[in-house]
């Protein structure tokens, strides 16, 4: 990279050179997902770079050392997580925003989910509608959405005919943080509510949460 381009790499969709002229794939979210996560954890990056020579990143992160406690507690919960077993279930993730569905869809992958992403509320609908019941799992869904918001979304999922689909499970996963937001959510017929920035940890211990409570029904 040039160093007249360094101010720009962590912006979303920036590219020094497009695809046509450089004939290498990518959107240009890759760096500005890696500053996002580091923001998140109260971190720095720094990055140097000179053309044809190479480029040097610097990231910075603070972290207490845990104790031997903290292994235990983390190893109890990971054995509870692991019975209910969400690695291949089939998520349909309902979200306008590229950045944020790029960041959504690289954790969820990373816990062994398959996504399948829509951009709004009357695709998320449509989707459901067109495929068979049983083809998702459960629906992560926007709440701030064009053409139709998620809670509309919610209720029209919910008076679909088809009963299979009418009942799959719906989680929130919205900015819209406050506890008036997650009751709101669930009057509306949802199962959950994930606040953003969305935490892995958080999101992993909801997906189990609900998809655990669907198996004991």
């Amino acid at each position: 990279m040039s160093e007249e381009f360094l101010p720009s790499l962590f912006e979303a969709f920036a590219r020094e050179r497009n695809t046509t002229d450089g004939k290498i794939a990518g959107t240009g979210l890759g760096m500005p997902i890696i500053k996002k996560y580091i923001d998140m954890m109260y971190g720095t990056i720094e990055v140097e770079s000179k053309q044809g020579e190479g480029s040097k990143f610097t990231v910075t992160l603070e972290y207490r050392i845990a104790d031997k406690s903290y292994y235990e507690r983390a190893t109890e919960k990971f054995s509870d997580m692991d019975e209910t077993r969400i690695s291949g279930k089939h998520i349909l993730l309902a979200e306008d925003n590229d950045l944020n569905a790029e960041i959504a869809q690289f954790i969820l992958e990373d816990m062994g989910l398959m996504v399948d992403r829509v951009e709004d509320g009357v695709q998320c609908v449509s989707r459901i509608e067109q495929k068979p019941a049983g083809t998702y799992d459960l629906i992560l869904m926007d709440i701030q959405m064009p053409n139709m918001d998620g809670y509309r979304a919610t209720e029209m999922i919910r008076g679909l005919s088809d009963k299979d689909k009418a009942t799959i499970p719906i989680i929130a996963m919205t900015a819209n943080a406050f506890e008036e937001d997650r009751k709101k959510a669930l009057a509306k017929g949802m199962n959950g509510h994930i606040a953003k920035p969305v935490d892995a940890e958080k999101v992993e211990k909801t997906i189990c949460s609900v998809l655990g409570s669907q198996s004991e029904q």
